[in-house]
């Protein structure tokens, strides 16, 4: 794990000495992070690398995982999915057994903690039992459009809280508690993004066995329904046409994700006949990633709906063309033209990896003016520091604060 000094080699040490006197202001406070699950998915990999760093710059932080059965993650998940705007048909039962098991949390978990920092919907409920502290709510998925009757449940949970945090201005509507806006991050430092040897990402893809013979379009993400796998093979196969390549669809699993192994086995068998698809369940192997994204040609990221999409910004940061949707928090990332290419159709997506192809010195550019973009934005550091300021505002009344 890396430490916070070892930031200042790409941030320069100022931004690291700043780090050090705000958070200064925060001593003698404690942070608690509660979330669904430890492995897996962008709010777990944030919270592993971010806890440690609050710890060495003093502000005492906590991460603790609820537990729930495999029926409240099929609960879970359609409350995802609502929240991101696609109609599930919700039951009585179902928001029961949400409640039920968000209950028996409650019982089990020490929650005591100066400031509890509640991600995403499935821990809500623990709200139940705020006292004087101060509690926070972090919205990580695409709360644009919302089912409303999910949403007007968890409304009543999110009113509880002392802020509510999300990561694009579109996500946010009337409250009558305060919201920031907060993107998330990448570590440059972590075993993902650092740099590697050649050495290193031959043997990864020795390892995993993916043939270097043709220019490799790579899609890296778990394999849920808005991730689009499906839509990505369509879009290769136009592309395919016109330019000989390879697909690589590579991505593991969240503990909170039910609908995973269905995913998989639909995106396996549409791929089936053709060679030049490789379909690859990983396990939780970063330096893999890191070297195949890397070693790939053009990165996409074709989500119907995404909160963000750390992927697009972990590729960026290595200075690697990308084709993203035009949805959620990702045009944060990818400015058109400039630090990518978005696309709102599969039509659209294989008309943008086949210019990139065709044209690898632009290809190339978008790559660079990606990379310094993540820098400037999108890098831990700069969430360290709208973290902290976050928790400092909790203990000042302004009416709203936009960081």
């Amino acid at each position: 794990m890396a430490k916070i000094e070892d930031y200042a080699a790409v941030t320069g040490q100022p931004v690291i000495d700043d780090l050090r006197r705000i958070s200064e202001k925060l001593a003698g406070k404690n942070v608690r992070h509660v979330n669904s699950t430890a492995v897996g998915g962008g709010v777990a990999e944030i919270l592993n690398r971010m806890v440690p760093l609050l710890n060495e710059l003093g502000v005492e932080s906590q991460w603790d995982v609820i537990k729930g059965g495999e029926e409240f993650f099929n609960v879970t998940k359609k409350f995802h999915n609502a929240i991101h705007g696609s109609h599930e048909k919700l039951t009585r039962r179902d928001f029961d057994l949400f409640m039920e098991t968000g209950r028996a949390n409650m019982a089990s978990m020490k929650l005591d903690g100066d400031i509890i920092y509640i991600h995403d919907p499935q821990p809500i409920v623990l709200v139940e039992k705020k006292q004087q502290n101060k509690w926070i709510w972090r919205c990580h998925i695409d709360a644009s459009n919302p089912q409303q009757d999910v949403w007007e449940f968890l409304m009543q949970f999110i009113m509880k809280f002392d802020a509510a945090v999300f990561s694009a201005p579109s996500f946010t509507g009337q409250m009558a508690i305060r919201q920031f806006l907060i993107a998330p991050s990448i570590d440059p430092l972590s075993e993902k993004n650092r740099e590697l040897s050649a050495e290193e990402m031959d043997s990864v893809m020795r390892k995993y066995s993916i043939p270097e013979d043709k220019p490799l379009v790579t899609q890296i993400s778990r394999f849920d329904r808005l991730k689009d796998p499906l839509g990505v093979i369509e879009a290769y196969k136009k592309v395919k046409k016109n330019v000989d390549c390879r697909l690589l669809l590579a991505g593991g699993g969240a503990s909170d994700d039910p609908e995973g192994a269905q995913v998989l086995a639909e995106v396996q068998e549409m791929a089936k006949n053709d060679p030049d698809i490789i379909v690859l369940l990983m396990p939780h192997d970063e330096v893999a990633v890191n070297a195949i994204q890397r070693r790939s040609t053009v990165i996409v990221q074709k989500s119907l709906k995404e909160g963000f999409g750390l992927t697009v910004s972990e590729a960026l940061w290595k200075g690697k063309p990308v084709v993203a949707s035009a949805v959620g928090g990702i045009p944060l990332q990818v400015a058109h033209k400039y630090s990518g290419m978005l696309c709102h159709s599969i039509d659209g997506a294989a008309f943008a990896i086949k210019q990139l192809l065709s044209n690898p010195a632009y290809a190339r550019k978008l790559g660079e003016n990606g990379r310094e973009h993540v820098r400037n934005n999108f890098l831990i550091t700069r969430h360290l520091k709208e973290y902290i300021l976050l928790f400092l505002s909790l203990y000042h009344n302004e009416d709203v604060v936009s960081l």
